[in-house]
Parts: structure tokens; C-alpha cells; sequence
């Protein structure tokens, strides 16, 4: 039977909570009583998360899939990848840390069938540490300014799309993007919902700092022009004020005279000059990069193999067919 609802999830050396992840998972989509399907995207694992994965597949291969990458291709790759395989109407992205909890997919799946066709989600109390809290909700605010995207919390992975976006996503070929924004985009009636969130229950996140600076930039480089377009105006009002500066100096050494004071104010506003340029000049790098990865048409991410509807006994200790599909 064709499943109504797909559940997407990207893995990453997440062994320690994989076990209380299926135990909540399945009787939630269960409890729907709704044909359903769960895409588990292993994206280059480095513990035993692929056993893990395997082991389930063998236990539900009905409504269980497994894609399992040759590397680490990142987050946003991994369900890219997990969306190709999808067959449902309603697809719901979950991350497999438990901080969504599985029983919250009820909320986005009625969402859903009131007729939206992209549904977000709000974390109603967040359960992350201070810093990254507040970070997320200053670049949410930023974020929104330059790419007109009105995502209120970007970084919660617990969202429900439609089938006619995710065929739109499909047909991307981005190297480099950040899928809720993507989706947004295509959306044509989206709307957002409040959810529960909880502590991670094992392991630790996988974003550092500069992990989450790359994804910011991503995300306003790879949906405005605005940042280009500020530095711009920023040169150019830069220019108007040097060029003010050089006449107000020449008329005071016409009429005042020379003298030596005020030369390290001089250093200073050159000094902010020059960091000013030499940050517009690496934001400008940025586009160049991106523009230099699209143009070498490099697979996005390659599939070592999918388990799918392969009886338990055929089904490898490996999980790997020796077939590789490059995206």
C-alpha cells in the first residue's frame, strides 16, 4: 500500500539513542492509523549506527528504509537524499536526537490535512544552552531581514511538506542550500505550529560553532542578494565620506595650516576601513565559492545502498550492496 505519510531522518553517529528513538517512533506513526513509511538516511556514521539501522530493517522492512551514504555529506544533504526515496503525500522531517519528540508528527500531520502544504514549527520552550538559544533567535531576526523568509525557528528540523513541494525540491540541484528555507519558497499555503521540546536524550549535537556560522551562510547567501547589494551602497557611502574628508584636510591646510594631531585618529578610521573591505571582499568570496561549486557539477552526495523491500534473511550484516548512485 502507497503510504500517506513519510518520516525522513538523518543519522549520524547517533548509536547511543537510535533504541529509544524506535521505541517512541513507531507506536507514534502507529497510533495515526495511517499507511506510513520511515527513511532513515545514515550520513557517513562513524559508530555503529548502521548495525543499528540494519537490525530494525530486518525487524520492519514494511513500513523501514535505509539509505546509507559513502561519507559525510552533511544534514541537509542527508534528507535531500532521504526526499528522493519518499513516496508519501505528507513528508515530516525528524531529527533522530529525540529533542522533537516522535508524538508531536500527530500536530504537523493534521496541520496538514487542513490544507497547507508546508507546516513549521515553533519549539515552545527550548532545551538548548543559553548561547546557542540566544545566537539562533538573533540570526532568526537578521536571517528574516535579508531573505524576506519568515521562518520563526529555523533551526528546529520537525516540519511537515507536501507532496507538490517536495517534487519542486527534488528537482534542485543546489550544492549548497538549507531545506526548510528551500521548501518555503515553493510553498503555496505555509503555516507554523507550536511543539514540544525535549533535552537531547544521548550523545551530543553535531553542530559546532562554525558549523552553525556555515549554515547561516548558506542560508542568506543562498537566498538574498541583500548582503551584496548592502556592501554596495556601504561603498559608496564610503566613498562620498573619503571624498568629503579630502576636501575638509585640504581646506584646512589652506587656511589653518598643516599639522601632525590627529594622526592616529587617521590610522584608526583606515584601520576600520580596511576590515570593513576586507570582510566585503570574503562575502563576495562566498558567492564566488558557491557559484565555482555549482559549475563543477560534482555529485551532491553518493548512495552506497538503500535497504528496502528485501526479506530479512537476504539482507547483508554489512548493509552494503556494492552499488553506489551519485547524486
Amino acid at each position: 500500500m502507497k503510504p500517506e505519510i513519510s518520516v525522513v531522518i538523518p543519522v549520524y553517529n547517533e548509536e547511543a539513542g537510535l533504541a529509544n528513538l524506535f521505541a517512541r517512533l513507531y507506536p507514534a506513526l502507529d497510533a495515526l492509523g495511517a499507511p506510513y513509511e520511515i527513511v532513515f538516511v545514515n550520513d557517513g556514521s562513524r559508530d555503529n549506527s548502521v548495525s543499528i539501522l540494519a537490525e530494525q530493517y530486518r525487524q520492519r522492512p514494511d513500513v523501514t528504509r535505509v539509505v546509507l551514504f559513502n561519507g559525510n555529506y552533511g544534514q541537509h544533504m542527508a534528507i535531500l537524499a532521504g526526499f528522493e526515496q519518499t513516496r508519501g503525500q505528507i513528508v515530516i522531517t525528524l531529527d533522530a536526537d529525540l529533542q522533537n519528540p516522535p508524538e508531536e508528527i500527530r500536530k504537523l500531520v493534521a496541520k496538514m490535512r487542513e490544507g497547507y502544504d508546508y507546516v513549521g514549527s515553533i519549539r515552545r520552550k527550548r532545551q538548548d544552552s543559553a548561547w546557542r538559544t540566544v545566537a539562533s533567535k538573533a540570526m532568526n531576526r537578521v536571517r528574516e531581514r535579508i531573505t524576506n523568509i519568515h521562518i520563526t525557528d529555523q533551526g528546529n528540523m520537525l516540519r511537515a511538506y507536501g507532496r507538490n513541494v517536495i517534487d519542486l525540491v527534488n528537482q534542485c540541484g543546489e550544492v549548497n542550500t538549507f531545506v526548510p528555507a528551500l521548501a518555503y519558497k515553493f510553498a503555496r499555503k505555509p503555516t507554523e505550529i507550536v511543539v514540544e521540546h525535549e533535552e537531547r536524550a544521548a550523545g551530543e549535537s553535531k553542530y559546532s560553532l562554525y558549523s552553525l556560522i556555515r549554515l547561516n551562510f548558506d542560508l542568506m547567501t543562498g537566498f538574498s542578494l541583500v548582503p551584496l547589494q548592502f556592501f554596495s551602497l556601504l561603498g559608496m557611502a564610503m566613498s562620498l565620506l573619503s571624498a568629503i574628508l579630502v576636501v575638509v584636510l585640504l581646506l584646512r591646510r589652506l587656511f589653518v595650516g598643516s599639522e601632525a594631531d590627529g594622526v592616529f585618529t587617521l590610522f584608526a578610521i583606515a584601520f576600520f576601513f580596511m576590515g570593513v573591505i576586507l570582510f566585503g571582499i570574503g562575502l563576495v568570496g562566498e558567492y564566488v565559492g558557491r557559484i565555482y561549486q555549482q559549475v563543477r557539477a560534482r555529485p551532491r552526495y553518493v548512495v552506497a545502498t538503500i535497504l528496502q523491500g528485501v526479506p530479512d534473511d537476504k539482507v547483508d550484516d554489512d548493509a552494503v550492496e556494492k552499488r553506489e548512485v551519485a547524486r
